[in-house]
C-alpha cells in the first residue's frame, strides 16, 4: 500500500463469511449478514448458530439490509455496532458521499432544523441531485433511507435499554410524530414498538443509577491508555476516573444546550472488555438528549474507529500502538478552553489552572456521586469574565483574551466545536481569535472536531518523540515525517506521545 492509497479495504463475501464464523469483533459494524431463510440481518459477533453460506447476503451498511427487506436481529442488536468511519484523500465523490453520511449521523448539526436532502446539499455546496446520485452510488440507498435507518436504530436501542415513554422516544429519535414513528417501525421491523419493548430486557432502576445503555467498539482497544490520558488531565468536582480493575471507567458532569434549552446532569462510562462494549449510565435529567449524548460519548472515547484501516498505515511506524485511540471530548467548548490553558506549559500546570477556573466559575450541581459537584463554567460566564478575575487565577493576559474569545464565539453560535463541524472553516475561524495559533487549532481539531488527520506540528513533545527537536525548523521536519501517516495523523500523534514509535528512522531534512 502506498501512502496515498488509503481507501478502506473491501471485504469479499467469502471474507465476510469467515469473519462471521469466527464471530470476529474486529469486523463489527464493517458489514452485516442478512439470512435469506429467516429475513433477519445480524452483526458478525452474533452468537446464534452460524447460517449456511448459501443463505447469507452481506451488506456494508445496515440501511442496505433494511432496504432489501431484512429485519434487525433482536439478539445481537445491530444498533449497538460501532459505526463505520472511513476516510479517503483521493476520490472526490467518495469523500463527498461520506461527508454527507457524517452530517446525517451527527445529530448536533440539525438541532435547530429537520434534515432534508436539500439542506444537506446546501451544507455541502452541491446540488441535491448530485448528493442523491453519489450517495446512492456509494451506499446503495438514498440519504433519507440512510437517515431513517439511523433514527429507527436509535429508537430501537432506547426501547430495549430504557423505560422512556414511547412518545418521548419517537420525538427524541427524530420522528415528527408518534404516528409516523409507529408506521415506520412496523413497516421496517414487522413489529410495533410496544411489542418490541415487551420482548426487551429493560428494567426499572432507581433514579440514582440512571439509564444504562451499551455501546459497541472494535478491538483492539487499549482501555488503560485511554483512561490514563483522561486521568492525567482530570479536574476534581467535574470528573473522576474509577480505579475498579473489574470494570474501569470514568464519571463526570455534563451540560448540553439544544433547541434553546440547557440540560445538565451526570454520566458514568465503564468498559466491558469481554463484550467489547462501553456501558454508559446517564442521569435522568439528560434523558431528553440521549441520542445526542450517545453520539458525544462515542466521539469522546473514539468508539467508531476502525483499527484495521488505521493500523494498515501506522503499524510499521508505531508497532506497539495498535490499540490506541484518539481521546475526544464530550464538550468541544470545554476542550478548547482547556487547550488554551495548556499552551506552552506542562499538562500538570494546565490542570492546575483548569482546576482554579472550575473552582471559581463552575456552577454547583447535585449528583448521586460525591466526586461530582460542579459543571464546567458556561460560555456566558467566561465570556463575561473580566481580565482581573482570570488574572487572579494565574492565567496570563494572552490566554485571558483567547478564553473570552472562544466563549463569546460559542455563545454567538459563530463557532461550532463538534464532529459535524466544517473543519477547514472552523480552523480558519479559530485562528482569527486572539491568542490562538496553529498548535491550538490543530489540537482542537484532533480532539473536539474528531478530525483524523490533524497534526499539531509545533508540539515540543512530538518533536522529541520523532527525534527532530535538535534539527533546524523542527515543526517543518515533523510535518515532512507525517506525510507517510495521512489520513491518520491524529492517531500517529497519540502513538508518538505514548512512546510507541518503532525503531527510529532517519528523519527527512527539508531542503
Amino acid at each position: 500500500m502506498t501512502r496515498t492509497d488509503v481507501s478502506p479495504i473491501r471485504l469479499s463475501d467469502d471474507d465476510c463469511y469467515l469473519a462471521l464464523t469466527a464471530h470476529d469483533a474486529r469486523f463489527d459494524g464493517r458489514f452485516f449478514t442478512a439470512v435469506t431463510s429467516t429475513g433477519i440481518y445480524c452483526r458478525p459477533v452474533c452468537r446464534v448458530k452460524t447460517p449456511r453460506r448459501e443463505n447469507c447476503r452481506f451488506f456494508q451498511h445496515a440501511a442496505q439490509a433494511e432496504n432489501a427487506g431484512f429485519r434487525p436481529c433482536l439478539r445481537c442488536r445491530p444498533e449497538l455496532a460501532p459505526h463505520s468511519v472511513v476516510w479517503s484523500i483521493q476520490d472526490a465523490s467518495y469523500i463527498l458521499a461520506h461527508q454527507a453520511a457524517r452530517l446525517l449521523d451527527e445529530t448536533e448539526v440539525w438541532t435547530d432544523e429537520a434534515p432534508s436532502v436539500e439542506k444537506l446539499a446546501a451544507r455541502l455546496g452541491v446540488s441535491d441531485r448530485h448528493v442523491r446520485r453519489i450517495f446512492e452510488a456509494q451506499f446503495g440507498v438514498s440519504p433519507l433511507q440512510y437517515l431513517q435507518t439511523r433514527r429507527l436504530h436509535t429508537a430501537k436501542q432506547l426501547l430495549a435499554d430504557t423505560t422512556l415513554p414511547i412518545t418521548q422516544i419517537a420525538l427524541i429519535s427524530g420522528f415528527a410524530s408518534v404516528r409516523r414513528f409507529n408506521a415506520a417501525f412496523v413497516a421496517h421491523y414487522k413489529l410495533n414498538p410496544t411489542a418490541l419493548r415487551r420482548q426487551g430486557t429493560a428494567v426499572v432502576r432507581p433514579a440514582s443509577q440512571g439509564i444504562t445503555i451499551r455501546l459497541g467498539y472494535r478491538p483492539p482497544y487499549d482501555v488503560q491508555a485511554m483512561l490514563g490520558f483522561f486521568r492525567k488531565r482530570a479536574i476534581n468536582a467535574i470528573e473522576f476516573i474509577a480505579s475498579d480493575a473489574q470494570q474501569p471507567g470514568t464519571g463526570r458532569t455534563f451540560r448540553i444546550e439544544t433547541g434553546g434549552k440547557v440540560h445538565s446532569g451526570w454520566l458514568l462510562a465503564g468498559f466491558d472488555e469481554a463484550r467489547t462494549q462501553l456501558v454508559l449510565q446517564v442521569g435522568d435529567s439528560l434523558r431528553e438528549v440521549l441520542p445526542l449524548l450517545i453520539r458525544r460519548v462515542r466521539a469522546a472515547f473514539d468508539l467508531d474507529a476502525d483499527p484495521a484501516a488505521i493500523n494498515s498505515v501506522l503499524h510499521r511506524h508505531f508497532p506497539a500502538g495498535d490499540g490506541l485511540r484518539v481521546p475526544g471530548a464530550l464538550d468541544g467548548y470545554e476542550l478548547a478552553v482547556r487547550a488554551v490553558l495548556g499552551q506552552q506549559i506542562t499538562v500538570a500546570a494546565a490542570r492546575t489552572l483548569a482546576q482554579r477556573l472550575v473552582d471559581q466559575f463552575g456552577e454547583p450541581i447535585t449528583t448521586p456521586w460525591p466526586q461530582l459537584t460542579r459543571l464546567f463554567p458556561a460560555p456566558a460566564v467566561l465570556a463575561a469574565a473580566g481580565g482581573d478575575a482570570l488574572g487572579q487565577l494565574g492565567i496570563v493576559r494572552q490566554r485571558q483574551a483567547a478564553i473570552v474569545g472562544i466563549a463569546q464565539a460559542v455563545l454567538d453560535k459563530r463557532l461550532q466545536l463538534h464532529s459535524g463541524a466544517d473543519v477547514p472553516a472552523t480552523l480558519a475561524l479559530l485562528k482569527t481569535l486572539p491568542g490562538i495559533g496553529d498548535w491550538t487549532a490543530q489540537y482542537i481539531a484532533m480532539r473536539a472536531l474528531r478530525w483524523p488527520d490533524a497534526f499539531p506540528a509545533g508540539d515540543v513533545a512530538l518533536h522529541k518523540a520523532l527525534g527532530v527537536q535538535a534539527l533546524k525548523n523542527p515543526a517543518r521536519q515533523a510535518t515532512l515525517a507525517s506525510s507517510a501517516w495521512a489520513p491518520w495523523r491524529s492517531y500517529a500523534v497519540i502513538r508518538a506521545w505514548s512512546g510507541t514509535l518503532g525503531a527510529p528512522e532517519e528523519p527527512p531534512v527539508a531542503p
